[in-house]
């Protein structure tokens, strides 16, 4: 019993830090930017504000993922993708958390047709098709069985920041046990 819980253990850190993790990652990045596209453009729901900062912490975790894909594995790399990864999932995980709160009418505050980001960072003029506010916030799509956009969305971030805080402690014990 204890040989076959180690090999699980190994094989979910063997995973956690690997680049077949990294691959999931951006596929799954990749799936939700089509299927927000998807609702945009084929069924005319238009993104709100907070849609639009979703999608950026998607573009961002995507954007990771490549570049963990493409760079060199090495212990310092693969620890500082997964710190960073957990950031992206966090920021994720608020901005779902806001969007259900503003659909259930539970936000403190509102939402409006600009980013109010800086001109240097101005990715709703640089890409539009992907980036531009276009509605305001208020409820979401359904998608299946009742569940709202919103909800699925913040379920969804719950696992991400929960997968990628394990796969960064995962990777900082395996990265402190090959110091000792």
């Amino acid at each position: 019993m204890h040989q076959t819980r180690s090999k699980l253990a190994d094989y979910v850190s063997a995973f956690l830090t690997g680049r077949l993790y990294w691959l999931i990652i951006a596929l799954l990045a990749v799936c939700m930017e089509a299927i927000a596209l998807y609702y945009q453009y084929e069924l005319g729901d238009e993104p709100c504000q907070v849609c639009i900062h979703i999608r950026i912490w998607v573009a961002a975790f995507l954007i990771l993922s490549v570049a963990m894909l493409a760079l060199p594995k090495r212990k310092i790399i693969n620890s500082l993708g997964h710190l960073l990864n957990t950031v992206f999932m966090a920021g994720l995980w608020e901005r779902c958390l806001f969007l259900l709160q503003v659909e259930n009418g539970n936000a403190n505050s509102s939402c409006n047709f600009q980013l109010g980001f800086p001109d240097w960072f101005a990715l709703d003029k640089w890409m539009p098709a992907l980036f531009e506010v276009r509605n305001l916030c208020s409820f979401t799509p359904e998608l299946v069985f009742g569940i709202t956009m919103a909800q699925g969305l913040m379920a969804l971030a719950s696992l991400l920041i929960m997968v990628s805080s394990a796969a960064l402690l995962v990777n900082i014990l395996k990265y402190a046990k090959t110091k000792a």
